[in-house]
């Protein structure tokens, strides 16, 4: 079995100067490429901090995290931004899009910052298209954010994430915003590209969009309190 990402004792502590916080306490789990993995907890419980983690936006305070056969801890903020750029797409719950950007230039954003910040090529540009045309938008090419409805604009972030043809997806309450028709729209997305073979960890507090993941998580007091197919 090979993994897409590997965590061992993970924890992670803020020092807010009169009192630390351990957001995670000893997180050890592994993701299997082809996952579709659901993270689930209370407000509080250290989902969002596990996410961010396995995203490198952040660090562990102790623990190893293995990512593409790399030890986060050991990378410099040059080679983990690399490796987050190359391996990771991400998708949040209020999209993140540039207001002032067409969905295309949107859609090309991580593009830019590939090592060496190549210029947009004609080929980058027919794989944006082509990634808006997956996700229903090709006849949206040049609306902006605000002439898009919710759903619209999660799948522009959704065709961003992929733009890198990453191994992984973190998403965080990807269908948060989202009415349930249009959530059953983005979850078929997910679903899609899971059976491409791409690995998905998503943070949810839905049960019903829990349900339709390979596995859960369930998170408390930053460990996790249990792992599973969804009870009933």
């Amino acid at each position: 079995m090979k993994l897409a990402a590997d965590l061992k004792n993970i924890q992670k502590h803020y020092d807010l100067g009169a009192v630390i916080v351990k957001a995670l306490r000893g997180v050890t789990v592994e993701f299997p490429e082809g996952d579709f993995v659901a993270i689930m907890g209370a407000s509080g419980s250290g989902k969002s901090t596990l996410l961010n983690l396995l995203g490198g936006l952040d660090r562990p305070t102790y623990g190893e995290y293995i990512l593409g056969g790399h030890d986060v801890s050991q990378l410099t903020d040059d080679e983990l931004s690399r490796i987050r750029n190359q391996m990771i797409g991400f998708i949040f719950q209020s999209y993140n899009l540039i207001p002032q950007y067409t969905v295309i230039e949107n859609i090309e954003v991580p593009l830019h910052y590939r090592p060496g910040y190549p210029a947009i090529s004609s080929k980058d540009r027919n794989r944006c298209i082509d990634l808006a045309t997956k996700v229903g938008l090709a006849d949206r090419l040049d609306h902006r954010p605000y002439q898009l409805s919710g759903g619209q604009q999660q799948r522009v972030a959704i065709a961003r994430a992929m733009v890198n043809d990453p191994e992984i997806i973190l998403a965080d309450e990807p269908t948060g915003n989202l009415d349930s028709a249009t959530e059953e729209e983005i979850m078929q997305l997910l679903e899609g590209l899971n059976n491409e073979g791409r690995t998905i960890i998503m943070v949810t507090h839905e049960n019903l969009v829990a349900r339709r993941t390979k596995r859960q998580i369930y998170m408390k007091d930053g460990l996790i309190a249990g792992e599973g197919i969804f009870p009933g």
